[in-house]
């Protein structure tokens, strides 16, 4: 199964405070064992919410917003992607994170395909698999 893992932002992620050069080199330890142990299939930073938009869809259609976004802990500040065996696979692998103190990952199963069957037709189903199987 594929994982997401959200780290949840903070304010010193929304004003751009950048880690101390220890946590980015514990960091990088961290994703490279990921990586050796054949898991990550994707991982990066996300600037903060002040640099990015949203659409959002109403009764008119869409409509962009300008960051910043509501409170700094509801928004993501950066992830990873994980193939891993199960969600308490990922709950191990994660509490190795060298995280701060009040750091949270947010770890959410990744849909596929057949979780839809019963809401997709056949050809929309196999169009979307076809389409994943492209992009992986």
């Amino acid at each position: 199964m594929r994982v997401l893992a959200c780290m949840m932002g903070n304010e010193e992620s929304e004003a751009n405070v950048l880690p101390p050069p220890e946590l980015f080199e514990a960091m990088g330890r961290f994703n490279e064992e990921l990586v050796k142990d054949g898991v990550l299939l994707a991982a990066d930073g996300l600037t903060p919410t002040s640099a990015g938009a949203k659409v959002k869809w109403t009764g008119s259609g869409p409509t962009v917003i300008d960051g910043p976004f509501t409170e700094a802990k509801e928004v993501v500040a950066g992830f990873w992607i994980v193939e891993v065996s199960s969600l308490a696979e990922a709950e191990e692998r994660f509490k190795r994170c060298p995280c701060g103190e009040g750091a949270e990952i947010q770890l959410r199963p990744i849909q596929e395909a057949e979780d839809f069957a019963d809401a997709m037709s056949e050809e929309t189903r196999r169009r979307a698999e076809e389409l994943q199987a492209r992009i992986r």
